[in-house]
């Protein structure tokens, strides 16, 4: 418990701060939670019930949550003293609004919500930030927590983009830099010179996987390589929802036939990295971190 002498921290540094991650699907929500753990803290975990896949523990607090109830999450965590909240992880489906639930400190956001809810992934987040915020619990990136975890700048492994490669870079960063600014998706694939494919609302899994379709298709039957880029959407709420590549990943880019993954360095997490890492060198592939400042 914080005592009445000792501001509160705008960061969670201190142990006295109570941390809630809001954990969907895949890697990153583990790897914040063990992140918080590492630094003395005891974080409530909200554990989005068909996404995000936590036990009980004895070294962190367990609430599960279905996704229609995320309305009424802010009032429950007021009631338990939480002080910070960090979102972690992805949602694969969003209920029908028919479904949604909301508590009644929500309703004057409500229509800004719903707006956004209809819109793309980086309004309803940029929304949910601003309701959390002004209903005193401070938003913190995942990046906040776990920087370690971010791409670095260059070639996370020993293979290295050839010159065909480089042009793809720049053709999947231009297609992907472009689908950010309507707020669709985060990721491209250029096989050729050329962008043949973009993220959708399946993510970079089904991204991946129509890529590896296209692969007979007679635009591009016959190419070799190609490559999978990921970068922030332009003007990005960074504390929700940065791009991340994983082992699964490399491997879904593997069976498309690609050549490498790039990804924009410090905006970018990099899950299980050594595994990464290891696999793409194992599979042939790049992996490269590009600067943010990269022209297409």
């Amino acid at each position: 418990m914080m005592t009445a002498n000792e501001p509160p921290r705008k960061k969670p540094g201190s142990v006295h701060e109570y941390i809630a991650v809001v954990a969907g699907s895949g890697l990153l929500p583990q790897s914040v939670v063990e992140g918080l753990k590492d630094a003395g803290h005891r974080p409530l975990v909200v554990a989005l019930e068909g996404e995000a896949d936590f036990a009980e523990a004895p070294d962190y607090d367990l609430m599960r949550l279905p996704p229609e109830r995320l309305g009424q999450l802010v009032p429950r965590l007021k009631r338990r003293g939480v002080t910070h909240l960090v979102m972690a992880g992805g949602v694969k489906t969003r209920p029908p609004l028919r479904k949604l639930r909301f508590s009644p400190q929500i309703l004057l956001y409500l229509p800004r919500l719903l707006s956004a809810y209809a819109r793309g992934d980086d309004g309803l987040l940029r929304a949910l930030v601003t309701y959390v915020e002004d209903s005193g619990i401070h938003v913190v990136g995942a990046h906040e927590v776990v920087p370690e975890l971010l791409a670095p700048e260059g070639c996370l492994g020993r293979v290295k983009p050839n010159r065909m490669d480089e042009k793809d870079i720049a053709a999947a960063l231009e297609a992907a830099r472009a689908i950010g600014r309507l707020d669709i998706g985060q990721a491209a694939v250029a096989v050729g010179g050329r962008a043949i494919a973009l993220e959708g609302i399946e993510g970079t899994d089904g991204l991946l996987e129509r890529a590896k379709a296209l692969r007979s298709h007679g635009r591009i039957a016959g190419k070799t390589r190609g490559v999978l880029v990921k970068c922030a959407k332009p003007g990005q709420e960074e504390r929700a929802d940065l791009p991340a590549i994983g082992p699964r990943t490399v491997r879904d880019a593997h069976a498309a036939g690609l050549a490498g993954i790039a990804v924009e360095a410090e905006r970018s997490f990099v899950l299980d990295g050594a595994e990464t890492v290891r696999l793409a060198d194992e599979l042939n592939l790049f992996l490269l971190g590009f600067a943010r400042g990269r022209e297409a």
